[in-house]
């Protein structure tokens, strides 16, 4: 008879009696164990380089898709001709946009004193001959002036943009770049009715935000996140693309959704010859999904979730009264005046970036002003004119206040400061 038994060199691999008995090894097993967590944490923080840095936060006009082609005696001279003209058109654009009709033509001594950035789109530069499309950017205040528009705007809270690309029925936020990405980070969203908060999609972005964040309705979690990023609420742009086949038309579906129960606000549809028409299909549909959210806020749709609040608002009844002239206390009045009640508000700062060193300074400076909780730059500009979200406690002429005393020169302008050494 042939017997089944294993052989008694056979070994036994008994995994509870390995862990019980050996300590050593149950213990590398759990370090093994937390290094392949913390492994797949940093790969999904670190991999790739898929940041895009939020631009045009300004509340300056912008006008763009100018087409110039000159020519100059050389290539400076034929670019330095271009710009120009094309502030030119710009201020035409502009004027017709805003008041429906043509206005008075500017010499370029005052363009260039309204005007405060071009946009380069996409330029094509030859010994003597400059082609560009471009993008003319006018300083609000000085340009409303003319334009006959208050540089004062009724503004939404600050609400988070989570962009949501659909493609092959995989939908992702920030795992890579995408258009739909760039077309946000480079919408101009100071001229919007919504105070959008935009981020470059780097380091925990990628773990805090994305497509499987939307589908969440704790309000306890969305409170964490929001107050990460200074928000009172978030917006949820879908953006889902069809390819018919390679090197054909393109269809977009563009959907509107707003809060933690992502309610929908709108969706529309958007045709393209070929794929190489989604970036400009990207930029205009982010555009309309502008408008979708401000016609919103101006229906009372856009409504902050009570539970994402958490400071308790003020009501009429707990406003400290009103002391007229006549009732202010005398030497005899043994009463305290009431102490007025100040809250917690967010403003925009403006300021000069040269380097990343003065971008880190400024932000040091600004936080260590007294009522100061929070300073961060939202949009970041080197060499030119980066913008800050700051949140303090009390109002505008008291922050003016707070920075002219750390030494800074302070201009006002509606709900922004611009500051200066």
């Amino acid at each position: 008879m042939i017997s089944a038994a294993p052989p008694r060199f056979a070994p036994r691999f008994d995994l509870a009696r390995l862990w019980r008995g050996d300590r050593r090894i149950s213990a590398l097993l759990a370090l093994l164990a937390v290094a392949l967590v913390v492994g797949v944490v940093q790969g999904q923080i670190g991999r790739g380089d898929r940041g895009i840095t939020p631009i045009n936060s300004s509340g300056d006009f912008l006008t763009s898709g100018i087409l110039v082609d000159v020519t100059g005696d050389n290539a400076d001279d034929a670019r330095s001709k271009g710009w120009r003209e094309a502030q030119r058109q710009g201020w035409k654009q502009l004027y017709r946009q805003i008041n429906g009709s043509d206005g008075p033509a500017l010499n370029d001594s005052v363009l260039d004193g309204i005007v405060t950035a071009i946009v380069v789109e996409e330029e094509q530069i030859g010994p003597r001959r400059y082609v560009a499309k471009l993008g003319v950017q006018f300083d609000r205040v000085r340009a409303g002036q003319i334009l006959g528009v208050s540089g004062r705007t009724l503004r939404s809270p600050p609400l988070l943009v989570i962009p949501v690309y659909s493609i092959d029925g995989m939908q992702q936020v920030f795992e890579q770049r995408s258009a739909w990405q760039r077309a946000w980070a480079e919408y101009n969203t100071g001229q919007s009715a919504i105070d959008y908060v935009r981020t470059a999609g780097t380091g925990a972005d990628t773990l805090l935000l994305n497509s499987g964040q939307i589908g969440r309705r704790s309000r306890v979690w969305w409170r964490v996140i929001l107050d990460q990023y200074g928000a009172a609420d978030v917006l949820v742009p879908i953006a889902r693309v069809e390819y018919s086949y390679p090197g054909g038309p393109i269809t977009g579906h563009f959907t509107a959704r707003f809060g933690p129960d992502n309610k929908l606000i709108g969706s529309f549809r958007m045709t393209g010859p070929s794929p190489a028409a989604l970036p400009d299909m990207m930029q205009k549909a982010v555009a309309q999904m502008d408008r979708l959210y401000t016609d919103a806020l101006a229906a009372g749709i856009l409504r902050t979730d009570t539970y994402l609040v958490l400071e308790k608002p003020v009501e009429v009844e707990e406003l400290p009264e009103v002391v007229e002239a006549d009732a202010l206390p005398t030497e005899t009045d043994t009463s305290v005046p009431t102490a007025p009640v100040v809250g917690v508000a967010t403003f925009t700062v403006q300021y000069n970036s040269p380097d990343v060193e003065s971008v880190s300074a400024t932000e040091r400076n600004v936080a260590g002003v007294a009522g100061v909780q929070s300073a961060s730059t939202t949009s970041l500009a080197l060499g030119g004119l980066s913008v800050m979200r700051v949140t303090y406690r009390g109002d505008m002429a008291a922050l003016k206040a707070a920075l002219e005393a750390r030494g800074y020169k302070v201009q006002a302008s509606g709900s922004t400061l611009r500051i200066s050494r």
